[in-house]
């Protein structure tokens, strides 16, 4: 198992080909997909070509969306990570978690912890976040990490608010 960091209570790792089931538990859930508009999974084979082609490549950037699991049961409960959007060369800062872990604080834990990872240890410049306009609780956590907002727009058909934050080592 790569581990990329640990947070008080979660461990980030790197996803394998064999976590597809993790994956089709997560997107399967209509609640978890409705605001970045992406069809709900409904086999391991879909699950299995998103690990294979989106999520997978990124990690030869040192990048990419990494499982989430609690330290105290070792349970899955979603992904964070940075991803490099070459449409807009930007790295964006990104997380999505089952809904058993909503309101607990560990998307603001993982993605605090994701944005010092990118800068302190691959030295990133600026990492930017988003989230559709109406999905208050994501922007909240942009937000409580220290993000800042920049503006509002149409990305991928979506109406989202950007944020940025800055290397504050560079």
């Amino acid at each position: 198992m790569h581990i990329i960091f640990e947070t008080p209570r979660l461990f980030l790792r790197r996803f394998t080909e064999e976590d597809s089931k993790l994956i089709l538990e997560l997107n399967s859930n209509p609640d978890i997909v409705k605001y970045v508009h992406e069809p709900v999974l409904q086999t391991e084979e879909e699950a299995s070509r998103i690990i294979t082609n989106n999520i997978l490549p990124q990690y030869r950037n040192n990048l990419g969306r990494w499982a989430i699991h609690t330290k105290d049961c070792n349970e899955f409960i979603g992904w964070c990570g940075l991803k490099y959007l070459p449409e807009l060369d930007l790295i964006d800062l990104g997380y999505r978690l089952k809904r058993s872990a909503w309101g607990k604080g560990y998307a603001t834990e993982s993605a605090a912890h994701t944005l010092k990872y990118g800068f302190e240890n691959l030295h990133i410049k600026l990492i930017t976040g988003r989230a559709h306009i109406e999905n208050t609780a994501s922007i909240k956590v942009l937000e409580k990490i220290g993000m800042h907002f920049k503006e509002e727009g149409i990305v991928d058909d979506c109406p989202v608010r950007s944020y940025f934050l800055a290397n504050p080592n560079s």
